[in-house]
């Protein structure tokens, strides 16, 4: 079925810029031998917002309420996590030759898309 398929693309889609973004949260941390490229910076909204968006396309109406709390769940632990390395950072518990610039850029743009979606995940009644 041609719907199903645009809601699987999106949910690789959104999985690939949350993937982004956690790579954008670990790179600074130093637990990951990785190189967070600028790219990643430009994959993690569109991807995200993307392929969310492609899911709830492919879904029923009543089928991307639980689409839109997960997407919102896994971005606000997103936003935690990349909180929780900067006080991490600042206290000198660990320690990256990379900048700490990314950590910021993942809390606001996962902050901001998972209150979003929370809050409109409210306003459907729930």
């Amino acid at each position: 079925h041609p719907i199903m398929l645009v809601a699987a693309v999106g949910a690789f889609l959104l999985f690939l810029g949350l993937f982004s973004g956690a790579v954008l949260t670990l790179v600074p941390l130093g637990f990951v031998p990785w190189r967070a490229d600028f790219v990643l910076w430009v994959l993690f909204p569109l991807f995200s917002l993307l392929g969310y968006a492609l899911v709830v396309i492919g879904a029923r109406s009543s089928g991307a309420r639980p689409y839109t709390m997960l997407s919102s769940a896994v971005l606000l632990v997103l936003a935690g996590a990349a909180a929780l390395g900067l006080v991490m950072r600042a206290a000198s518990i660990v320690s990256s030759p990379e900048s700490s610039l990314s950590l910021w850029y993942v809390l606001a743009v996962a902050g901001v898309l998972g209150i979003a979606g929370a809050a409109s995940f409210g306003r459907q009644g729930d």
